[in-house]
């Protein structure tokens, strides 16, 4: 059972002329004043056995089965009445703060016997993962609204947060570098790489080591005296190559970059990486480790690649716990026996947080290409070049320590066989992309 407002108003009403009336000396008033509380609380008590039962009541919910972060979604509740009386209710959806409730969460429904109503909700969720609500609260009113009932049901429901995938903007670009790699631009220009892709003629400017002899020796005419055309091959950056992309999970992905979770950086370049080498004819496999294997994607292709990682990224964040590098190189190999480019995102900005990567970098370089893909910070860019006043200046000493130690570690990668890439967490994607362009373009994958 609760109170309403209006039945404490009703109170007031004949509680304040009575209190003011026996301050005056008037012996009645308490008794009026008795007399008006049964009066009240028997038209109360009357109003309550009025009202329809809480429990009386379905739920059915009407939710989209994903969303990416940052996007509204609707929920619709729908509220049946299964008792005999009029449910004048008040009705709240008990939705988890983080699934971004934007306005009220409660709605008042007039539903009569056997009828539904519907409940909505807007939502904006602001972090990834499940967002769950599991029970409804309704509070059944009378007809007077005195006295109401109150139970608190079970209604669950769910909505999964995607990663929002904002560096899909630098898809378009990308994929133009890459058609051009290949040769198919309207500009014809001649792919790189070391796959043979077909015989034509040679033109002047042609590298004269690709010219193919048989080739020109199947086009001679011996009929036709001086008629001999020269036949090169042209080639095309390599496909069907493995690339295996690592996401550190553990304590050092849940620092906030330029507000935004380093994690996050590092599903984003990974979708980016993922998507530019699918159009390639790449095949790409995806972990998240930190002391445990906490996702793997393995084995997709095309969209259901990118529908199976942001699956996947949606349930992982961060935990608190230190990262056991040692057991990369066997996920590694438990994933791809051939030689693959190994894409590993975390955290080397200081040679204490990259000891155990350093340790066992040189059983991936073995084998593999390695690209090791860090976040930078860019408010330490910004506290090295104040100078204004002297705790300026000591923060200024002390950013440009951190930035040193990110250097002594890009540099001890190189030396140990592996390739660099560190920038802001909103240059990290597109700068990875480029990266995986220039191997490709090289031929080095």
């Amino acid at each position: 059972m609760a109170l309403t407002g209006r039945f404490v108003l009703l109170v007031a009403l004949g509680v304040v002329p009575a209190v003011l009336a026996g301050m005056s000396g008037a012996p009645e008033s308490w008794l009026a004043l008795l007399g008006w509380l049964l009066l009240v609380i028997g038209a109360a008590a009357v109003d309550l056995s009025l009202a329809a039962s809480p429990r009386a009541v379905a739920f059915t919910r009407e939710l989209p089965d994903r969303v990416r972060l940052g996007e509204p979604v609707t929920s619709q509740l729908t509220v049946q009445n299964l008792g005999g009386r009029m449910l004048r209710a008040t009705v709240r959806d008990g939705w988890e703060p983080s699934a971004g409730v934007a306005g009220p969460n409660r709605s008042r429904l007039a539903v009569p016997p056997g009828e539904r109503r519907r409940m909505t909700l807007h939502l904006v969720p602001t972090r990834r993962g499940d967002r769950r609500t599991e029970q409804v609260t309704i509070r059944s009113a009378g007809p007077l609204g005195l006295w109401s009932r109150q139970a608190t049901l079970s209604a669950p429901g769910r909505v999964r947060v995607l990663p929002p995938f904002h560096s899909r903007v630098h898809l378009p670009s990308r994929l133009t570098r890459l058609r051009e790699l290949d040769g198919r631009t309207p500009l014809l220009i001649r792919g790189q790489g070391t796959e043979f892709d077909s015989i034509r003629e040679y033109v002047r400017g042609d590298d004269v080591r690709s010219i193919d002899w048989r080739a020109t020796a199947r086009h001679i005419d011996p009929e036709v005296p001086g008629n001999t055309r020269l036949m090169v091959r042209t080639w095309r950056p390599e496909r069907d190559r493995r690339i295996v992309v690592v996401a550190d999970t553990s304590r050092t992905a849940a620092a906030r970059i330029a507000d935004e979770p380093r994690l996050d950086t590092s599903y984003e370049a990974s979708l980016l990486l993922a998507a530019l080498a699918t159009h390639a004819g790449d095949r790409v496999d995806f972990l998240a480790t930190d002391r445990r294997l906490r996702g793997r994607v393995h084995g997709a292709s095309g969209p259901e690649l990118l529908a199976r990682m942001v699956d996947t990224m949606a349930g992982i964040d961060a935990e608190l716990v230190e990262a056991d590098w040692s057991l990369v190189p066997g996920q590694v190999r438990a994933v791809t026996s051939r030689r693959a480019l190994v894409v590993l995102l975390t955290a080397a900005d200081s040679p204490g947080s990259a000891r155990g990567l350093l340790s066992v970098l040189p059983q991936l370089t073995s084998r593999h290409t390695v690209i090791v893909a860090s976040v930078a910070d860019p408010a330490l860019v910004a506290a090295r070049r104040a100078r204004g006043d002297l705790d300026e200046v000591y923060a200024a000493a002390a950013a440009e320590r951190g930035l040193l130690d990110g250097e002594r570690v890009g540099a001890a990668v190189r030396r140990l066989g592996g390739q660099m890439v560190t920038a802001a967490p909103h240059e990290l994607p597109p700068a990875l992309a480029d990266r995986y362009l220039e191997l490709k373009a090289a031929g080095q994958l």
